[in-house]
């Protein structure tokens, strides 16, 4: 942690800086290529869209506490995924408590659901009219589902837009900020179709809260940059040089809270995924883990870059390049003078050799090289002062009064 708290005051001071405005071109490549394997799992796969979204079957076998467990739940989704009914193929079995189990399947007639309670009663052994009920989901409360969920999505976008134009004064910054948030909802829209994860309301409700998390992180950098960029001119900077330091500045920061925030889901993913099996808290968990690192990346790499490109074309940010150029090329040319160092070869004064006996020494490379020894007009090379313009002349102040910590009434006395 020492080694990683001295690189973040590094990059905090400038002494160190990772040039993430320059390489813009390259993370855009990296998220493309993300965004078209997303985009590629959308179209040949698909989203596994849940129970609550298409309709469905939705069978509750109450059972004791001992036999509701993980392993029960699997058997009997093997059970009935064996049945040969294609509405049954791919059944979501999970436990409810400790009192029931719970068996979804796709929409299905009533041959086919007689069938389906048989399979659970020869697996369970419990009566069907007692301890099982079953209950029919229709599509039409999926759609409203998923209608609301646009409306708040769109609602979040629309306030988004007016907060950070209201806080930044900038479109430009509010363009960037949901270009970001677009990045960040496509990949994990794509991840849930490559991986084939159920899509359910837990599923909504975690896409709507990766959009604050990351609108939350791309808010702390633009306050940075704009903190850094104001009085650019009297700065004697440029605004991606600017930019580029507040994303380092910020970069510790944002990497310590994405690891704070990963741990804990990623942590509820792997026991909803590996000891749960098939759950709701499995779909919130991905939403929520892939849309935090997926923000925590186009915080970073994404929104700040593009925001720097989109005031490239602003007068005052065209300004301060040319100034920045055209001290480039009035370099001092003496200001490359090398620095000391321990294994820096000696050199002898110029002139000290054999300097008070007459003679000349014998080795001409005692510093290690044959042109050790400098030439006399070497000597005084360095800025040379300007000539001067004509003979001084006495000025007309030469009579006055001079200054003087004397008392008025000493002035003037021997």
């Amino acid at each position: 942690m020492g080694k990683f708290s001295r690189l973040g005051n590094d990059l905090y001071s400038g002494r160190r800086s990772i040039d993430f405005v320059g390489r813009r071109w390259l993370w855009y490549a990296m998220s493309g290529v993300i965004i078209v394997l997303a985009v590629a799992g959308l179209y040949l796969k698909g989203l596994n869209m849940g129970i609550e979204f298409t309709g469905g079957a939705q069978y509750r076998v109450s059972l004791d506490s001992s036999q509701v467990t993980q392993d029960n739940a699997d058997k009997l989704r093997n059970a009935v995924a064996g049945t040969g009914i294609d509405s049954a193929a791919s059944p979501v079995v999970t436990t409810s408590g400790d009192s029931a189990i719970l068996v979804q399947v796709e929409p299905v007639t009533s041959a086919e659901s007689a069938k389906i309670v048989d399979t659970i009663v020869q697996n369970t052994g419990v009566n069907a009219d007692k301890a099982i009920s079953q209950d029919e989901i229709g599509a039409s409360w999926g759609k409203e589902v998923a209608k609301r969920s646009v409306t708040g999505l769109v609602v979040f976008l629309v306030l988004v837009v007016l907060f950070i134009w209201a806080y930044f004064r900038q479109w430009k910054m509010s363009v960037a900020a949901i270009v970001a948030l677009a990045h960040d909802v496509l990949i994990t829209v794509g991840v849930y179709a490559l991986s084939g994860f159920e899509v359910t309301p837990a599923t909504v409700t975690g896409v709507l809260t990766i959009l604050g998390f990351s609108l939350y992180d791309t808010v702390v950098v633009f306050d940075k940059v704009r903190e850094n960029t104001k009085g650019l001119r009297e700065r004697r900077t440029t605004y991606a040089a600017e930019a580029n330091l507040a994303v380092n500045q910020t970069l510790v920061r944002s990497i310590n809270t994405s690891v704070v925030a990963l741990i804990p889901v990623g942590a509820i993913l792997y026991v909803s995924v590996v000891q749960l099996g098939a759950s709701s808290l499995k779909d919130l968990a991905l939403a929520l883990f892939v849309g935090m690192a997926a923000g925590a990346y186009s915080s970073i790499f994404i929104a700040t870059p593009l925001l720097v490109q989109l005031k490239s074309s602003e007068s005052d940010v065209q300004l301060a390049e040319k100034r920045a150029a055209a001290r480039a090329r009035q370099a001092d040319p003496y200001a490359s003078v090398p620095a000391f160092t321990e294994d820096m070869p000696i050199h002898a004064e110029p002139g000290a050799e054999g300097r008070g006996t007459g003679e000349e020494p014998e080795d001409a490379s005692v510093s290690g090289t044959p042109s050790a020894r400098r030439s006399p007009e070497a000597a005084g090379r360095g800025r040379v002062a300007p000539p001067s313009r004509g003979p001084v002349r006495p000025s007309g102040a030469s009579g006055r009064q001079q200054p003087s910590r004397q008392t008025r009434s000493k002035r003037g006395k021997k």
